[in-house]
């Protein structure tokens, strides 16, 4: 088993892959062999079960899901916060590397001064959208989707004002737009920043060697938002943002979550310190919490205008 070559599955975009390699590389500095496996997706794969079955539904996650499933890949490489909180049947959670920058940025065109009129605003992000509504009722939100490279040139080639991205996402291949500026006030999607390696759970040569890349702080903080997501979502698309961070001086841990109706107009939140021994529960008593105040019935609202 020594001589096992531990197979990166990745998306093919320029993101993807640095963090393949990223992997690939604290991997080899342990002394394991690799091999980066890019996989494109296929279209309609066949498997002996449908994907419902299998739990796959993760649009940017499920052809990785496959490759490992069918053996052609030992591990995936992801953005966590593309991954969906229930992974598929035989696939477990290996490691989380240790966090980047979670705040969201706003690359914009010329001057700022339409932030005190109307603008027009980019991004896929139900999140961010509702966010942007919610500060800035006047402006107009599209539609932005593709890799970090082709947003950025479809930001160019429109009209717009800006556009918003992860700050994470552009740092981490070099990507410097000409102006930027940090959404503060933002809060993140859950996991944002964080990268999160899967593997197949009965694999114990490939899992025991990515406990060793595993950052405990970052799967705390992200394990918490991942509940209050969960709890809140069941499976639902919907504006939610969250943040956890450590203190180290007072072992407690800072939680802020927020669930936003689609037009940013309702907006509930949790804020609140606990100390670090009650982090297991912390995202599912918030997300109850934000429910009992009147989340449950904006939640059902999302749900039945996303169905249209």
């Amino acid at each position: 088993m020594a001589d096992k070559i531990i197979r990166i599955g990745t998306r093919d975009s320029e993101l993807a892959l640095w963090q393949a390699h990223t992997v690939e590389k604290k991997l080899n500095d342990l002394g394991y062999k690799t091999k980066i496996v890019a996989v494109k997706s296929t279209g309609d794969v066949v498997l002996d079960k449908p994907l419902y079955e299998l739990g796959i539904t993760g649009i940017f996650t499920k052809t990785l899901d496959i490759a490992m499933i069918n053996g052609e890949v030992d591990i995936a490489v992801h953005s966590m916060k593309d991954v969906p909180t229930a992974l598929p049947i035989g696939i477990v959670q290996a490691a989380v590397l240790e966090r980047a920058n979670t705040v969201d940025v706003l690359a914009y065109k010329g001057s700022l001064d339409f932030l005190e009129g109307n603008g027009t605003i980019a991004t896929g992000s139900l999140r961010r959208q509702a966010q942007w509504l919610n500060k800035y009722p006047n402006h107009k939100v599209v539609d932005l989707r593709g890799n970090v490279n082709l947003r950025m040139q479809k930001l160019a080639d429109n009209d717009w004002n800006g556009a918003v991205f992860a700050a994470a996402g552009l740092e981490r291949i070099n990507l410097v737009a000409e102006n930027l500026i940090a959404l503060d006030w933002m809060i993140p999607a859950p996991a944002q920043g964080a990268m999160l390696v899967v593997a197949m759970g009965n694999d114990n040569f490939t899992l025991d060697a990515l406990s060793h890349l595993n950052d405990i702080e970052t799967e705390i903080c992200t394990y918490i938002e991942r509940q209050f997501l969960k709890t809140l979502e069941g499976g639902c698309t919907a504006p939610i943002g969250a943040l956890a961070t450590y203190n180290e001086e007072e072992d407690t841990i800072h939680f802020q979550g927020v669930l936003f109706s689609l037009d940013g107009k309702e907006k509930l939140e949790v804020d609140k310190v606990v100390p670090i021994e009650e982090w297991k529960k912390l995202g599912f008593f918030s997300a109850q919490e934000v429910l009992n105040n009147g989340g449950a019935t904006l939640m059902t609202e999302i749900k039945n205008k996303l169905k249209k």
